[in-house]
């Protein structure tokens, strides 16, 4: 097919001119123009622009370019080549600077992967729609990349419109200075008259190229001549004079036209200011703080703010005669917000200067009244760009202990560009509740008091040169509030912390007395206890809370399939896996919670939840509520089982009639590993063995405080008749690995400190006589062994056999009855050390 490029230059009208407009500073036409063939066959569309580990590829594309745009600027000669051979090497060079700052700002070469992809994007849109040809099933960008090239565009046009703001600014100052002049001259020549006052005295000048000269030094010579002669001079000095008034009333006029077509343009540059303020601030930052708030639900990472602050594709500061660079193009200085703050600064300064002006020389007419609304709306645009760039960068942890030391981040997105670093602010934490928040957001008073005390809550902003970054790092906060009595019920309801930024010194003369910002919502706990409730809490609302709500709604009830979304995304941080909750796990849940049978996930999809029966009601016939549930199964998990979920050896999520019918049809020795229904946080093991009694059989649940003691890896590899992990696979082959190493028995025996060490082993009692796994003299609840140090002993037998049956009235063993000996090793660990039990070494 014919290359892009090839078919772009014969664009006509509006699509060359959209096509043109790719081009600028970040990226020059030069470039695509003597590269186009190297630059359409490169893979651009194959890198993951969202993948840190996709930067490699991106360097080495940035590499290839600059090999590519020496070459071509090597193989320059003559006199028609000299200027693009000095260009294209420029370029080159600036390319080279960017990559040795590659490891401060990594990520330059995936915004030049960007770029370049926005602009082959278009290019292709604008030759397909000029020859009337479908869109093809695959493109280069997807809807952000054509979003932040629209972002691009707009900058684009803003420095464009700002730069021909400056020119005509410079054209009327000029224009005024020389009108200026020409008035104090026709002052002079009417003083050489007896003060004659003409009607265009009053007036704003410029610069025109019919300018009448100023006659005033042939007064003098009027006293010396004759009366005819002086007669005829004084006529033309009068012609004179009443050419110069006329001049300078044309020119009052003409000035004051400039003045107005200056204002009407700066009304339409703030205009679009605005326009890209919102989709920058309304829109991506919202956005950000979105992806804030589900990151502290486990969902994927907000993404650092040098998105919104790195802009790699620069756009210069509109009035600066600067050469487009690429290397300056991919500085990684500029932000989205300080290159938007800094057109927003460039036009307040010449809407200034036209107040100047105007000041210098009144005319009267509407100029004055335009340039005070404009100097308030561009005061306005400043005010919401730093209130809405004054963010919480890194969050305070959502439940917060109190006497415990927290950290956060505070950041001015653009700091620098308004000098603020030059004095300072101070920055102040503060926890506020719901109705201090409420009445902040509504620009009302509030009274000074707290919702809580916090220690070391002070800091100075700190300016980084080599970031551009004014920030503040609160790293040693201490929540010291008071312990509230137990029946108040808002121990649990939210609050934020308030942080104020407050200016020292000398404040901006645009900037408010205070800038604010607040945090996600703070639950602050007194005890461990309070923990799960007011996890709960957070989890809810930050999973359910619209954008720019009043603090802090949030809907009391929310779809099924939202609440799933919002649980995955929590249990896959915690247990810190990829490994998900599936259909099947999701269907589970969703009879737990309901009390229903249906085995279809779509049944439930129009089913709502409301936070009741999420974490107030009690499941049926249980003393906990379903949250309470399913984050005790999370906990356990995550500190003890998270290697055997990612394994897949934990099937989880199964009822107890579940796991027999999964198990029914398998060979005897088959288990499965499945979370109880009736204790929180408690796993237990289902397995088939086809005896006279029974087929099915159920351990008591294990628990945190059990695996603290014996890990489940050994508890499985101490019962032997347990053979296969469901569906079918060997179980020392999915769990040999976790196994506790075995003492060898050809150590020498030797005691530590005169004692020897204890071996816990999990045994069965009412199963070992049917499966073999007694040892000699018949079963134990606990074989104590020597440690892996010392030498094999005999085994001391501390509890003998029970014959009484030991199974539970549904047909499992209740180990609490038949003593569960990682359970009575712990207390007698507990117990000061008694000879009677273990004999003291001789020393």
């Amino acid at each position: 097919t014919m290359a892009v490029w090839i078919q772009a230059q014969q664009l006509q009208g509006e699509a060359l001119r959209q096509m043109q407009a790719l081009y600028g500073q970040h990226f020059p036409i030069e470039v695509r123009h003597y590269l186009s063939q190297w630059i359409e066959s490169q893979a651009w569309d194959s890198i993951d622009l969202d993948n840190p580990q996709e930067n490699v590829k991106a360097t080495q594309l940035l590499e290839g370019l600059i090999q590519e745009l020496q070459k071509k600027a090597d193989h320059q000669v003559g006199e028609d080549g000299f200027l693009l051979k000095i260009k294209l090497g420029h370029y080159a060079t600036q390319l080279q600077a960017v990559l040795s700052v590659q490891n401060t700002y990594d990520r330059c070469p995936m915004e030049l992967v960007r770029c370049i992809r926005h602009i082959l994007y278009h290019e292709q849109r604008l030759v397909r729609e000029a020859n009337n040809s479908p869109s093809p099933a695959g493109s280069l960008v997807d809807a952000m990349s054509q979003k932040h090239l629209q972002i691009n565009q707009t900058f684009e046009e803003l420095r464009h419109i700002t730069q021909d703001s400056e020119n005509e600014l410079k054209k009327l100052q000029q224009t005024q200075e020389y009108f200026i002049i020409q008035y104090q001259e026709n002052l002079r020549l009417q003083g050489g008259w007896g003060g004659l006052v003409g009607d265009g005295s009053q007036g704003t000048g410029g610069a025109g190229p019919n300018a009448v000269p100023c006659p005033s030094a042939q007064f003098s010579q009027l006293s010396q001549l004759g009366p005819q002669e002086r007669l005829s001079r004084e006529t033309t000095l009068q012609q004179k004079k009443a050419s110069l008034e006329a001049w300078l009333h044309r020119e009052a006029q003409t000035l004051q036209q400039y003045r107005v077509d200056l204002a009407e343009k700066h009304q339409k540059t703030l205009q679009l200011l605005r326009k890209q303020q919102t989709t920058i601030l309304d829109d991506e930052l919202i956005q950000w703080k979105r992806r804030q708030q589900l990151a502290g639900n486990g969902g994927p990472p907000e993404g650092t703010l040098d998105v919104l602050q790195t802009w790699c594709v620069t756009v210069g500061l509109a009035g600066q005669d600067e050469v487009p660079s690429l290397g300056a193009a991919l500085s990684p200085a500029p932000s989205r917000c300080e290159k938007l703050a800094e057109i927003i600064w460039q036009n307040r300064q010449q809407i200034r200067r036209a107040e100047h002006l105007c000041q210098q020389l009144p005319i009267p007419g509407p100029v004055e009244e335009m340039l005070s609304e404009l100097n308030g709306t561009i005061t306005d645009i400043i005010s919401a760009l730093v209130t809405s760039t004054f963010i919480i960068e890194k969050q305070p942890p959502q439940v917060l202990k109190t006497q415990t030391k927290f950290a956060a981040t505070v950041r001015l997105l653009v700091g620098g560009k308004l000098n603020v670093h030059m004095n300072p602010p101070q920055v102040k934490a503060t926890i506020i509740s719901e109705q201090q928040a409420k009445a902040l957001l509504k620009n009302e008073s509030t009274r000074n008091e707290s919702s809580g005390e916090i220690l070391n809550n002070c800091c100075v902003m700190e300016y980084h040169q080599a970031t551009g970054t004014l920030s503040a790092h609160f790293r040693n906060m201490v929540s010291a509030a008071g312990c509230p009595p137990p029946d108040v019920p808002s121990l649990l309801s939210p609050r934020v912390l308030l942080c104020a930024l407050v200016p020292m010194g000398n404040a901006p003369s645009h900037s408010p007395p205070s800038w604010q910002t607040l945090s996600l919502p703070v639950v602050v706990i007194v005890h461990g206890s309070q923990d799960n409730n007011a996890t709960a809490t957070v989890l809810w609302d930050n999973a359910f809370a619209e954008p720019g709500r009043v603090p802090f709604a949030v809907p009391d009830k929310v779809q099924w399939p939202q609440l799933c979304e919002a649980l995955n995304m929590k249990f896959k941080a915690e247990v810190q896996s990829s490994r998900g909750l599936t259909k099947e796990n999701l269907v589970f849940l969703a009879q737990k919670l309901f009390n229903s049978t249906s085995s279809h996930l779509e049944d439930y999809s129009s089913t709502t939840v409301s936070w009741s029966q999420f974490n107030r009601e009690n499941l049926p016939g249980r003393n906990y509520t379903f949250w309470q549930w399913f984050d005790g199964v999370m906990e356990v998990l995550k500190k003890h089982l998270k290697p055997h979920w990612n394994d897949g050896a934990i099937l989880g999520f199964v009822n107890k009639q579940q796991a027999h019918d999964l198990l029914i049809n398998k060979p005897d020795g088959t288990f499965l590993l499945r979370f109880s229904d009736s204790e929180i946080g408690g796993i237990t093991i289902a397995w088939k063995f086809d005896s006279s009694e029974r087929m099915f059989w159920n351990l008591m649940p294990f628990t945190t405080r059990d695996f603290s003691i014996r890990s489940l890896a050994d508890r499985l590899g101490d019962l032997s008749y347990l053979i296969y992990v469901f569906p079918d696979r060997p179980k020392d082959e999915v769990f040999s690995k976790y196994y506790t190493p075995v003492p060898c028995e050809s150590t020498p025996a030797k005691a530590v400190d005169g004692y020897v060490k204890p071996q816990i082993k999990q045994v069965v009692p009412e199963f070992a006589n049917a499966s073999g796994d007694s040892a000699p003299g018949g079963p134990t609840y606990m074989d104590q062994a020597p440690s892996p140090a010392v030498c094999s002993q005999p085994h001391y037998n501390m509890y003998t056999q029970n014959a009484d049956a030991v199974l539970d009235p549904e047909g499992d063993f209740d180990l609490d009855d038949t003593i569960d000996v990682a359970r009575h090793v712990e207390e007698l660990l507990r117990r000061p050390m008694d000879s009677q039990w273990i004999p003291h070494a001789q020393s």
